[in-house]
């Protein structure tokens, strides 16, 4: 069932794409012309349904909680601890609406998917490259400052020990915050690696919670209190996450 599962959801993942070609089309060349409200409208429109229908196909249940806790009517940095390939449709549907992430530049590869990353103005970060990180470090700062919210997975890559760890905050994500004087909003999230990567990558159904946490103002920080954001952050979301570990608990992973 497992392989059948998987199977399918790999055909739709791709199938869909090739579907939804033409609004893509139009959207990027939108964006050539500097026309970024119809690709903003195209990515709204598409990208949501597209994420959670994904989800739906892998018999994924979600859980989500915090959501008052996004700030209202200004940008911000979401924070999210790493734990499967699942955290990017989850990020994609369970906040306030699809906002640009910070991607690895291996996802500028992907045929397809590319294209409405491009849309959603994902940043693309070539970490062997130390130029090029500062680059897409600073594209990031230049997009808060215009209004859009990102999201950063700031351990750089997805943590593979036992549920409730997370690995070293890198302090990137933070930057983009502080730079803008936007405030970072942590979302713990847990049961996403169950999914698919402790399944020897075949898709089982499972539950996910993601829960927002209250936002941290970065406005006004001092030297010292931005070098400690990084830890602070995690330290806020490992708390969440041995919280959503304790037994008895109605959210608590399966």
């Amino acid at each position: 069932m497992a392989l059948v599962r998987t199977i399918v959801w790999f055909f739709v993942f791709f199938g869909s794409l090739v579907l939804v070609w033409p609004p893509l089309h139009k959207g990027l060349r939108a964006l050539e012309k500097g026309d970024w409200a119809t690709a903003d409208r195209l990515a709204g429109r598409y990208v949501v349904p597209w994420a959670a229908r994904l989800l739906r196909l892998a018999g994924v249940t979600v859980a989500t909680v915090g959501r008052e806790n996004i700030p209202a009517g200004r940008p911000c940095v979401f924070v999210a601890n790493h734990r499967g390939y699942y955290d990017i449709p989850l990020m994609l549907t369970q906040l306030d609406g699809p906002h640009p992430l910070l991607s690895k530049i291996e996802a500028d590869r992907i045929p397809l998917v590319r294209g409405w990353m491009r849309l959603l103005h994902c940043v693309f970060v070539d970490r062997s490259d130390t130029r090029a990180s500062m680059a897409a470090l600073h594209q990031a700062v230049e997009l808060v400052k215009k209004g859009y919210s990102m999201v950063v997975f700031p351990e750089g890559t997805r943590y593979k020990g036992e549920e409730g760890g997370i690995g070293e905050f890198k302090g990137g994500a933070f930057r983009i915050a502080t730079k803008n004087g936007a405030p970072v909003v942590p979302v713990a999230i847990s049961g996403s690696r169950a999914i698919m990567e402790a399944n020897g990558m075949l898709m089982r159904p499972g539950r996910v919670t993601v829960r927002i946490l209250p936002p941290i103002e970065t406005a006004g920080l001092s030297r010292a209190e931005i070098a400690a954001l990084p830890e602070k952050t995690a330290g806020l979301i490992r708390a969440s996450l041995d919280a959503n570990l304790e037994p008895g608990r109605d959210d608590a992973p399966a």
